[in-house]
């Protein structure tokens, strides 16, 4: 019997784990991956963070190198690795969830290895589960290459011929950017774009944005409500750029599909060789085997990661609390909450 499983050790987990490690309660991360940081090293080959090394660390360890450059992916999944090893986190790797309920006041998880039992669990998994694709990409054949920008790694993969990004968000303004160095690129948009560079004043963005308050927005503030239901910005100028020359050639929201033709609400088509999917994911928690905790779209119900079923968090969530609680560099405010909260509950 455990105090604490924590379900995940990507970047909210390893918080978690951090914040746990110097308390007197017992503790162990499952996650499914075989390797640690390995939803990093899964990402197209290209991506970067719009946050500089000073800004993507967790709380109890610098990311090392010049704090002003923006870290590959790549280099947050070894930072993650030896995060993990620097601080002796208690981790079981290779382990999947199948079910998790609660009996007689402790939680039972069913898990690829066995069941394990304990007070608390912390779901972890992040916002980034399922793929979210339009159900009428059913409707494409063979001919048009689909891929989930979860399954791109870099233009290689794609067909000849023209290229269709769906998704206006930081990935597909990304992908659409180094797609349009060798192919003609579509990019369907459903909302206008706003764009914000990714340095000023010889500082990053996310400088400024700590400085005026804006990564400690909460929930609860006027601020954090106005910035909650706005769109994120496209961090970076490249794609503005390459729409101002013609290298990426904006549609509309994409309504549908017909004979292979892509359809968009202002009733104009195009057909293209390849689709690329940025359209987002689905949270999944199909093996959480507890009633009344999410909400009709399946998100789940909480305070501040904490929930009205008592010994049930969650972490990492996008505005969990704050503007940053998704990101490496605000998770571990959020961690550090919930730990406070859980070692207060248990005396």
């Amino acid at each position: 019997m455990y105090d604490v499983i924590i379900i995940g050790a990507g970047q909210a987990g390893l918080a978690m784990g951090y914040q746990l490690k110097n308390t007197k309660l017992s503790y162990l991360l499952l996650d499914k991956a075989e390797k640690l940081g390995e939803t990093w090293r899964i990402r197209y080959d290209s991506l970067t963070l719009f946050t500089p090394r000073s800004l993507s660390s967790l709380p109890g360890l610098p990311l090392d190198g010049n704090e002003r450059v923006y870290p590959t992916k790549d280099e947050i999944a070894d930072y993650l690795e030896n995060y993990a090893n620097v601080h002796g986190l208690p981790i079981q790797l290779n382990t999947s969830i199948k079910k998790v309920s609660k009996i007689n006041g402790e939680f039972k998880l069913e898990t690829s290895k066995g069941d394990i039992f304990t007070r608390n669990v912390i779901i972890a998994t992040g916002p980034f589960q399922n793929p979210a694709i339009p159900s009428f990409a059913g409707r494409l054949s063979q001919d048009v290459l689909q891929l989930h920008s979860s399954q791109y790694k870099n233009p290689s993969q794609l067909k000849d011929g023209p290229v269709l990004v769906v998704g206006g968000g930081n990935s597909g303004a990304q992908i659409a950017v180094e797609l349009s160095k060798t192919k003609e690129v579509h990019l369907s948009i459903s909302q206008k774009l706003t764009f914000l560079p990714q340095d000023t004043g010889g500082k990053s963005i996310f400088w400024w944005f700590e400085k005026l308050g804006i990564l400690q927005a909460n929930v609860k503030s006027k601020l954090g409500a106005f910035l909650k239901n706005r769109p994120d910005p496209i961090f970076g100028l490249e794609l503005k750029e390459a729409i101002k020359n013609k290298k990426v050639l904006l549609k509309p929201r994409t309504s549908g599909i017909k004979n292979d033709r892509f359809v968009f609400e202002n009733g104009s088509e195009l057909e293209v060789s390849n689709v690329i999917w940025s359209t987002g994911f689905r949270s999944n928690y199909s093996w959480l085997d507890i009633p009344s905790i999410l909400d009709a779209q399946g998100n789940p119900i909480h305070e501040r990661g904490v929930t009205a079923i008592n010994g049930l968090y969650f972490l990492g969530l996008p505005w969990q609390y704050r503007r940053g609680s998704a990101l490496l560099q605000g998770v571990g405010y959020d961690a550090q909450y919930i730990a406070q909260y859980i070692q207060t509950k248990e005396g």
